[in-house]
């Protein structure tokens, strides 16, 4: 987790589990982003206050790579760092490591972009100074 400015532990709860008893694959994405958020809030951007600006932070593209699953009880840190993807666009790198053995359970890469009060795609001074 050297390669994450910013990591977050959480915990996994029985009813994020599927039948077969690991965490359901659309829950991780509940991580991914409580965890993004966490970050933003940690470098002074508060999501709610953009919204209220008339500026939206939006997912645009995620890719995701499940590499072994979480189970009920099972610890662990996400990982968050932003990079530049493009002029209008921006990714979060993240990664969800299992505590105790230390077991990569996933990497993902998600693309997002800020549409403006004029509906379209910007990014605001705020944001590029962590890229």
């Amino acid at each position: 987790m050297d390669d994450y400015p910013f990591s977050l532990d959480m915990a996994v709860r029985d009813y994020e589990c599927d039948i077969q008893g690991i965490v359901n694959n659309a829950v991780y994405q509940n991580y991914l982003e409580h965890a993004r958020h966490e970050f933003l809030k940690s470098i002074g951007i508060d999501f709610a206050e953009y919204t209220r600006n008339g500026i939206h932070l939006v997912v645009v593209r995620a890719e995701i790579d499940y590499r072994q699953p979480l189970k009920s009880g099972d610890v662990f840190r996400v990982g968050v760092r932003m990079e530049r993807e493009s002029r209008l666009k921006f990714a979060f790198v993240q990664e969800i490591q299992r505590l105790g053995d230390n077991q990569r359970a996933l990497q993902a890469k998600i693309i997002g972009t800020a549409i403006g009060s004029n509906g379209r795609p910007t990014l605001p001074q705020a944001l590029t100074k962590y890229f």
